[in-house]
């Protein structure tokens, strides 16, 4: 079966949200750091930052994302979620990149997760729906969507899966390859080739959830943390 192929290349993700710890214990006392010359740097990209980090009076000036040869670079700051409007999805496909972190834990004081973002709609505005699938370098994911309010697909925190990689220790380097996909009903995350996460497509798009799984895709970094987007790429049948 030919596929066609749209590729778009991404760098270094310097995360967002999702406060976890290397137990799955919550830090509240890590704050959100605020990035010199932020902004979105990326001709066609856009973001937003967490409405929790909106409140604390943080901006999407406050991460960066920025082109860094064929990736993307983002710095974070406050969570934040990256998009081109562009870059949509529609029926069946698969969103993909390789998530490298150079320096596990060098910006904060527990793992952070990044990751990818699928069926963006209304993005940038209060009634924003979205999905996301994002890998912490200690061998833990999360798979969660706000539709404006958020919800969790894993549990709050998340759950392990043997196909996550972990660091080897602070400062160490730790790579993650991640796919969402829309299959006929199902939706589902792949990390490192094995499934890690799947549900029906009618129990996400509902009320409260997600508008629809068409929509922009894009990246998604938690607070304080720094990542490498390589190969970001979405295929369809």
């Amino acid at each position: 079966m030919r596929r066609s192929l749209t590729m778009v290349f991404t760098a270094a993700l310097m995360a967002a949200p999702m406060v976890a710890s290397a137990q799955g214990a919550p830090a509240a006392d890590e704050q959100s750091r605020s990035i010199k010359d932020g902004g979105v740097k990326v001709a066609g990209w856009k973001g937003m930052i967490d409405a929790s980090e909106a409140k604390k009076g943080l901006t999407i000036e406050n991460a960066k994302i920025a082109s860094e040869g064929k990736d993307l670079r983002v710095t974070t700051g406050p969570a934040s979620t990256y998009w081109n409007e562009k870059s949509a999805g529609k029926g069946d496909y698969s969103v993909m990149a390789k998530f490298t972190e150079p320096k596990f834990q060098n910006l904060n004081d527990h793992p952070h997760p990044y990751g990818l973002v699928i069926a963006g709609n209304d993005m940038g505005t209060e009634n924003a729906s979205y999905l996301y699938c994002a890998a912490y370098g200690n061998g833990t994911f999360i798979v969660r969507g706000f539709g404006p309010a958020a919800f969790q697909m894993n549990g709050r925190r998340g759950g392990a899966a043997p196909s996550v990689n972990k660091a080897a220790g602070k400062d160490q380097p730790v790579s993650q390859d991640i796919t969402v996909a829309v299959k006929g009903n199902t939706v589902s995350c792949t990390i490192n080739g094995a499934e890690v996460w799947s549900a029906p497509k009618d129990s996400l798009v509902m009320a409260g959830r997600l508008k629809s799984t068409d929509g922009v895709w894009g990246v998604r970094s938690a607070h304080n943390t720094d990542v490498i987007v390589s190969g970001l790429m979405v295929m369809k049948p």
